[in-house]
């Protein structure tokens, strides 16, 4: 009977630690979301914009087999209401097999009065290769550099609005909100949640993740400080190291970048995860290593927030679940009513879903990270 006793009273104490562990997952993203929303989303910007401004940009492309959607980025860019001659294209190929090359040739010939340079390596090194080379071909004079992808296509208007926030020399580094040509449930839920936090975040001081299809960066301090070249380092570890470094990092809702859904989703996402992950266990000591920290805190309390929020919250979720169904073997009720509950709001309800797909993606590629430590740029 002692026995049975402390059996019972121990399945009891893992049950509420169970459902605290659950509480804890879900509070904290939802408190934090709700807070940024209500008291930082709608203020006005800290920032000393001047629509006027013109500085010279130099906007970088890598490319690896895009036959597809090349013509099309430089006609995007080319429809650009920028000054043409404060314009620079630099394509950084990586082992184009598929025509890419010749497109580009030939869009180069068609439009002389757009300053464009081909870089062409012949093998695939990955994404962070091509863009730091890419680098050492920017003019001396740029003051700006975009990073983009190739299926990234922005509003006319994109390089204007952007100019006008580095205007203001506390901001180093702006990203645009993204938005999908294509109609997919998951990244749209995805989406919305996130821009609302990034902005927000971006009125506070900064937010330590930036997009890849639009990623401006003040040449200075690229020539100063360089990029992050730490093995998985990507776009939102360019954004995170220019907030360590003194400087806002932010992301505006007035630049709108649309970009198709392409491939598997389910890598994409695991991928987009496993440099997310990346970022927050890799690019705060990198940038202390290299003697770029620069203490703020107001930046130092939003990265606490999102360093718990993709590196333990995930896992508070995977022992809650643990937890419960152990309970549910040993007869418990009560676990399995929550059980039966948590997979109900799974069918019922697509922003549950969306957010406990994205939970099982940062614990795969958490677990991924301990022996991968960059993905390779696929199709």
């Amino acid at each position: 009977m002692v026995d049975l006793g402390l059996a019972i009273g121990m399945s009891s104490i893992y049950l509420i630690v169970a459902l605290a562990l659950a509480f804890i997952h879900f509070s904290v993203p939802l408190v934090y979301y709700y807070h940024l929303k209500s008291r930082w989303l709608n203020k006005p910007w800290n920032i000393e914009k001047d629509p006027s401004y013109r500085p010279k940009v130099a906007i970088i492309i890598p490319t690896y087999n895009e036959v597809e959607f090349i013509r099309k980025k430089l006609d995007d860019i080319y429809a650009q209401n920028y000054p043409r001659e404060l314009v620079e294209v630099i394509i950084a190929d990586s082992g184009s097999g598929d025509g890419t090359l010749e497109a580009i040739k030939e869009w180069m010939l068609a439009h002389m009065d757009l300053g464009l340079k081909l870089v062409v390596d012949m093998e695939k090194r990955g994404k962070l290769y091509a863009l730091l080379k890419a680098l050492n071909y920017v003019p001396l004079d740029s003051e700006i550099v975009v990073f983009t992808d190739v299926d990234a296509f922005w509003e006319p208007s994109a390089l204007s609005k952007m100019s006008s926030y580095f205007a203001d020399p506390n901001v180093g580094s702006v990203t645009a909100c993204i938005y999908y040509t294509d109609v997919d449930m998951h990244e749209e839920i995805y989406r919305n949640y996130y821009n609302v936090v990034r902005v927000a975040e971006s009125k506070i001081y900064a937010t330590p993740v930036h997009n890849g299809p639009f990623l401006a960066i003040k040449a200075d301090l690229l020539r100063k400080y360089g990029l992050p070249d730490f093995p998985g380092s990507d776009d939102s570890s360019f954004g995170s190291f220019i907030a360590f470094a003194g400087y806002r990092a932010i992301q505006v809702e007035d630049i709108v970048v649309r970009e198709p859904i392409r491939g598997s989703q389910v890598w994409r996402r695991i991928r987009r995860a496993h440099h997310l992950i990346i970022n927050f266990i890799t690019t705060k000591k990198y940038a202390k290593r290299r003697g770029v920290y620069k203490y703020n805190s107001a930046f130092e309390r939003i990265w606490r927030i999102e360093w718990w929020l993709h590196i333990v919250n995930p896992w508070l979720l995977v022992k809650s679940v643990i937890l419960l169904v152990l309970n549910a073997i040993f007869g418990s009720l009560i676990a399995l009513i929550f059980i039966g509950a948590g997979l109900a709001l799974l069918l019922l309800s697509n922003i549950y879903k969306v957010w406990i797909l994205q939970q099982i993606y940062l614990v795969i590629a958490m677990v991924r990270s301990l022996w991968m430590k960059e993905m390779v740029w696929r199709k």
